[in-house]
C-alpha cells in the first residue's frame, strides 16, 4: 500500500512540473507591425526600417527565420536568442527601382514565441 501511495505521489508531482514547464514560453511583441515610408523616390536607393521585438515571455525567443514577400524587400535581424524582457531588431530594407507605384509587403517572422509566425508590414509609393 505504501507503494502504491508513493508511486502515485511521484507520478502527480512528475505531472504538476510538466505543467507548470509547459506554461512558460517565449512571446513575440512588436510596438508598430506596420511601417508606412510615404513617398519615396525610385532615383533614391532603398530605404529601410527598424522594427524592435519585445520578447514579453519567461523564456529566451529564438527568431529561426525571417521571410519577405517579395526579393525587393531584404530583411536582417537579430540571431542571438533574445532574453525575456529584452528587445532585438528586424531591419527591412526596400528597393524601389523599377517598382513605381503603390506598394505593401509582407515579412513573416517565424520564432520560438507562442503565436509562432508574426507578419509585419511595410507600404509606401515609389515617385519616378
Amino acid at each position: 500500500m505504501k507503494r502504491i501511495l508513493f508511486v502515485m505521489i511521484v507520478l502527480f508531482v512528475s505531472g504538476m512540473v510538466t505543467v507548470s514547464a509547459q506554461q512558460r514560453e517565449a512571446s513575440i511583441t512588436v510596438a508598430e507591425a506596420v511601417h508606412d515610408f510615404g513617398q519615396v523616390q525610385e532615383s533614391g536607393g532603398a530605404v529601410s526600417h527598424v522594427f524592435t521585438v519585445l520578447n514579453n515571455g519567461e523564456l529566451p525567443l529564438v527568431i529561426s527565420r525571417v521571410v519577405a514577400s517579395c526579393g525587393c524587400t531584404i530583411p536582417e535581424w537579430t540571431k542571438e536568442p533574445i532574453a525575456p524582457g529584452k528587445t532585438g531588431d528586424i531591419k527591412v530594407s526596400y528597393n524601389p527601382t523599377g517598382q513605381a507605384g503603390p506598394f505593401t509587403k509582407t515579412i513573416s517572422v517565424y520564432s520560438n514565441g507562442k503565436a509562432g509566425n508574426y507578419v509585419l508590414t511595410i507600404k509606401g509609393e515609389v515617385k519616378k
